[in-house]
């Protein structure tokens, strides 16, 4: 393994890789992204313990993914059982690691949540995303205020993470070692990483919007849930195939181009 340092424009070649890998095996990679959800919204469900065991589990259902994106390179079945492949194939000690590297995060999470609260309104936020209410222009701004600050507090954390379970599974790293790589590979790159981010940003958050719009404006908002929720569900599908790309990028010899397997 090495670090690599990448130039910026190849954000977007990233973006096109995860396109070819999603087109490989676009039902199974459907399929555990929609697991993924499931879980998550089902575990939502179960008070005060839900959410942070999704989040404890998060690092582990990482490794399962990736690990599926390397299945499908190589033209093997992916099941949903994949998923457990962080606690199955990698020893009891990789198995530890990712937990306590699930905990970390679960408790970085609770921390900017804790920390976000004390800029963000929810109770005025949330007629705005439940549209009881039309939004007025004071709440509209707050709403944006509050994703900003959101998404600059949740940085630093998505930086150490990044890489850190691939590190621990594949590269056999201890969770601090993991956590600080990821830190130096996204640091490293970051030009690339923010070119890459601004675009999904565009393709998740603002086409679904303007979409919206538009079909608002001719008078077809009925055709909004037939259109809106497969499309974000493709793209969301795309950008977790593009994970792997980063990886490969960053810390690999070998890259993943688009028609070529490993």
């Amino acid at each position: 393994m090495q670090l690599n340092q990448t130039k910026a424009g190849d954000g977007y070649l990233w973006i096109r890789q995860g396109l070819w890998l999603f087109k490989k095996n676009p039902l199974a990679f459907l399929m555990l992204v929609f697991l993924y959800i499931f879980i998550a919204q089902f575990a939502i469900l179960i008070p005060v313990f839900g959410v942070f065991i999704v989040l404890v589990l998060t690092p582990a259902l990482t490794v399962g993914f990736m690990t599926a994106c390397q299945m499908v390179i190589r033209g093997e079945r992916v099941l949903p059982t994949v998923y457990l492949i962080g606690f199955k194939q990698f020893g009891a000690l990789i198995r530890k690691n990712l937990l306590v590297l699930g905990t970390i995060y679960a408790f970085l999470v609770l921390i900017l949540s804790l920390i976000a609260s004390a800029f963000i309104d929810f109770q005025q936020l949330i007629p705005i995303l439940t549209e009881q209410n039309p939004p007025t222009i004071r709440e509209m701004k707050e709403l944006y205020t509050g994703l900003g600050v959101g998404v600059l507090l949740y940085i630093p954390v998505a930086m150490v993470m990044w890489f850190a379970p691939v590190l621990i599974a594949w590269e056999k790293m201890s969770v601090a070692q993991a956590l600080f790589s990821s830190w130096i590979a996204c640091w490293t790159n970051r030009g690339a990483f923010i070119f890459y981010l601004l675009i999904w940003a565009a393709f998740i958050v603002a086409v679904p919007f303007f979409i919206e719009a538009f079909l608002d404006g001719i008078g077809l908002r009925a055709a909004i849930p037939f259109i809106i929720p497969p499309y974000s569900m493709a793209a969301l599908t795309v950008m977790y195939c593009s994970f792997f790309a980063t990886w490969k990028a960053c810390f690999t010899k070998e890259e993943l181009t688009e028609g070529v397997a490993e």
